[in-house]
């Protein structure tokens, strides 16, 4: 019975895919050895092999509980005595699949998956079975896998993302999507997968065998603008579709990408604006906006100025940030000239696409700015002013004037004024009433050719209201400087110089700028020798000296002194007097100077007068400063060793007299208060004031009796305690040092001042002693010195 099974089987799968081979008795060779030509050679004899095999089939995921037979392995050699053993090897072989030895029947231990691993490589062997020797060659055979439908289609992605231009014709491709399925193509139907769409319907539709997404409906129902995003499920089932196939399936994100179908119109038809008549250019008067459904660079609008009253006042320009018109302010404007404008404006895309949308299709809005008055400062004729006066106008000239006027309708007077930041010197003025500038100080060109000022007018009525203009004021030069030498020339003669020899060659310079350039003249001044020397007018500008004479001396004069007098070819004619000094100097034939007189080196080399004065005047400075600081060190006190705040000597002030305040304080030693009786007995007087009236005796005490004198055996008993101490301390340094002790003492020599212990308090008293004490103590003496009937209520 298992062998009609095996038979069976092998029908079956040569019908359904490759036939299985089932070869015997293939022809073998066998060595032998024969005899040829008396001679043993060694040549190949064929037998017969007992058995082959190509291939088994084995069907996957076998759900059986028992082996799963695949087939038998048969030797002809095997003539069923149990000599013969069949062995496996290869993959899988004792683990996978397993042998019966004795009849070679092989099975599959287990269920197996073809997706893993679709095919088996075996080797099998009949040998003998009691010494192991292989009866016939080893034989290799492949068990294969049949596949079952057992795996659904699988997409590649679990959403897809597809983006299609809106308005596209119907059959537009969107995106192309592929299943997989793990079962084996080349095995029946299992891999064979048909696609097919199960939502997105009517809008898009799938090719079923290749998986493209395709538009379905026309380019009026694929507007963006109505709807942008849609969601397609595509399905793929395996079978060819057929009924019991297994089905995968994806999700499409579809968005349709916008294009340019929608013109942009404005939001409005008339917009409404106002703007101060001082905004200036630049400034924002409003924005007007266009609306375009499009999105991104199909979006994209430009605004134009087609019309109106106020062409050449207004601009407009696009903010590509928010597609918004931005009307601004292009000249100044004026209230009391024009109070109102009326625009024009036109909007369109700026990338139109003619597919959809006219090239010329545009929208157009009515724009209205009114301009609203404000209190304007005064308004000058021009934005600056060029003035020129000579430098040798006289102070009160007039210059020139400036004009400013109030532009609102009130016309307000207005007032003018420098702004004297830029004027410090103040040497220009403006009227403040009619603008008129004029001279407050000289000119001179040659110190400062340009001056610029800044003008402010202002509202008579409004001082608040002000503006400026700049004035520049050229100063125009006259021929007031002299002409001068250019340089400080080093003249000097030789010696053997001869007669009519050249020995210096000099130029002028004049501060002066005459429109035809300078001219100027030379001429030897009539005091100068002229036995010596002489000089010659180049015409250019130039003189020549020439010497006059032949062999100066050195040791008989050093140095010669001309007058050159220089003047200028302007109106008026300005002349100055330049003295050259020629120096006698020893020079070699070729007129190389060597020596020239020592005196003329020293004063050419030297230091000039002006720092010689400086250097005197710093020197005096500084001794005075040294003398000062010695004498201001000489005066200074010397600093006490000790300074302390309990010093009785700096708190402590005595008064001589009643009523007289601080203005009778003076310090005194601390040894009155130990000798009051001392006290009493000197009288000091007073050191700060002088005395207005003769001095009065002091008045008696009330007290008869005088204290005994007292000594200071308790202070030197203090002291002498205290100094034991610190000698026998050892934290005590071992250098003399001062220590300072407060002492109060052991009784008052004064007594007490209070009257409550007193027993003639009570008693009458005679204070007509105060009257007698001064015109300081008068107050007292009117207030106790009187009679008792005064005091009576």
């Amino acid at each position: 019975m298992r062998t009609w099974t095996v038979c069976f089987l092998w029908v079956w799968a040569a019908q359904s895919v490759d036939a299985m081979a089932f070869l015997k008795g293939t022809v073998g060779l066998e060595k032998a050895r024969v005899t040829q030509e008396g001679r043993d050679v060694e040549t190949p004899r064929r037998f017969k092999r007992g058995w082959m095999w190509k291939q088994f089939f084995l069907q996957e995921e076998y759900t059986g509980t028992d082996n799963q037979y695949i087939g038998k392995l048969h030797s002809d050699l095997d003539r069923g005595d149990g000599t013969v053993m069949y062995v496996l090897t290869g993959e899988g072989a004792g683990t996978i699949f397993v042998i019966d030895a004795n009849s070679g029947d092989l099975h599959a231990t287990r269920s197996l998956d073809r997706e893993e691993k679709p095919s088996y490589s075996l080797r099998a062997q009949a040998v003998n079975k009691k010494n192991g020797i292989p009866l016939e060659p080893e034989t290799e055979f492949i068990v294969k896998l049949h596949d079952i439908n057992d795996n659904e289609p699988k997409f590649e992605k679990e959403v897809y993302t597809a983006n299609v231009p809106e308005r596209s014709h119907v059959g537009t491709s969107v995106i192309q999507v592929t299943a997989r399925d793990a079962d084996d193509e080349m095995f029946g139907l299992s891999a064979k997968l048909v696609y097919s769409i199960s939502q997105g319907h009517p809008y898009f539709s799938v090719e079923s065998n290749t998986g493209i997404i395709r538009t379905a409906l026309g380019p009026s129902d694929m507007d963006r603008e109505q709807r942008e995003h849609y969601q397609v499920v595509i399905e793929a089932k395996d079978m060819a579709g057929q009924r019991g196939g297994l089905t995968g399936s994806t999700t499409v994100n579809i968005t349709l990408t916008d294009v340019n179908d929608n013109p942009p119109q404005f939001s409005q038809s008339i917009y409404q604006f106002s703007i101060p008549e001082l905004a200036k250019a630049g400034e924002v008067v409003g924005r007007v906006r266009a609306v375009d459904a499009d999105i991104g660079r199909n979006a994209e609008m430009v605004f134009t100025l087609t019309s109106g009253d106020g062409l050449d006042v207004f601009d407009v320009t696009t903010d590509r940030n928010t597609q918004e018109g931005i009307l601004t302010v292009k000249k100044p404007l004026d209230y009391e000239k024009k109070k109102s404008y009326t625009l024009q404006i036109q909007v369109r895309n700026t990338h139109p696409d003619p597919r959809f949308v006219s090239v010329d299709s545009k929208d157009s809005a009515t724009v209205r700015v009114n301009v609203e008055d404000v209190d304007e400062p005064p308004r000058f004729e021009r934005s600056s002013y060029i003035l020129e006066v000579k430098e040798d106008a006289a102070v009160g000239t007039a210059i020139g004037s400036v004009s400013a006027v109030d532009p609102d309708a009130r016309r307000s007077p207005v007032k003018y004024t420098i702004d004297r930041h830029t004027d410090v010197d103040r040497i220009f003025n403006v009227h403040a009433g009619n603008g008129s500038i004029f001279l407050q100080k000289p000119l001179d060109r040659e110190n400062l050719a340009w001056h610029n000022i800044s003008v402010i007018a202002a509202e008579f009525n409004d001082p608040q209201q002000t503006s400026r203009v700049p004035v520049y004021i050229r100063v125009l030069d006259v021929n007031d400087n002299a002409p001068t030498l250019a340089y400080l020339y080093d003249t000097f003669v030789c010696e053997n110089s001869k007669s009519g020899q050249k020995i210096q060659t000099i130029t002028a310079v004049d501060r002066d700028e005459p429109k035809d350039g300078h001219r100027f003249f030379f001429s030897l001044a009539p005091e100068s020798s002229r036995a010596n020397f002489s000089l010659r007018d180049n015409g250019d500008n130039t003189a020549s000296i020439f010497t006059r004479r032949t062999g100066f001396r050195r040791s008989q004069k050093s140095t010669y002194l001309i007058s050159v007098v220089i003047s200028d070819g302007d109106i008026p004619i300005q002349r100055s007097t330049s003295t050259l000094t020629i120096r006698v100097c020893t020079c070699t034939r070729d007129g190389t100077m060597e020596l020239c007189n020592a005196e003329a080196l020293s004063g050419s080399a030297g230091l000039s007068t002006g720092a010689l004065v400086a250097i005197l005047l710093c020197v005096l400075i500084l001794l005075l400063i040294v003398v000062l600081f010695a004498a201001l060190k000489r005066q200074k006190k010397k600093e006490p060793l000790i300074i302390s705040k309990e010093d009785v000597r700096d708190n402590v002030v005595s008064y001589n007299d009643e009523g007289g305040g601080e203005e009778d304080t003076q310090a005194f030693d601390i040894g009155a208060l130990r000798h009051p009786e001392a006290m009493e007995e000197s009288n000091k007087l007073r050191r700060d004031i002088l005395p207005s009236e003769p001095l009065y005796p002091p008045p008696p005490l009330r007290r008869a009796t005088a204290a005994p004198a007292r000594d200071n055996a308790d202070v030197r008993d203090f002291i002498n305690q205290r100094v034991q101490e610190h000698d026998g301390s050892p934290t005590a340094p071992p250098y003399d040092s001062l220590a300072t002790y407060a002492y109060e003492g052991n009784g008052s020599v004064a007594e007490s001042l209070s009257s409550l212990g007193s027993a003639s308090s009570e008693g009458a008293q005679d204070y007509n002693y105060l009257s007698e004490w001064g015109p300081r103590f008068r107050k007292l003496a009117d207030m106790y010195g009187g009679e008792e009937s005064d005091w009576d209520c």
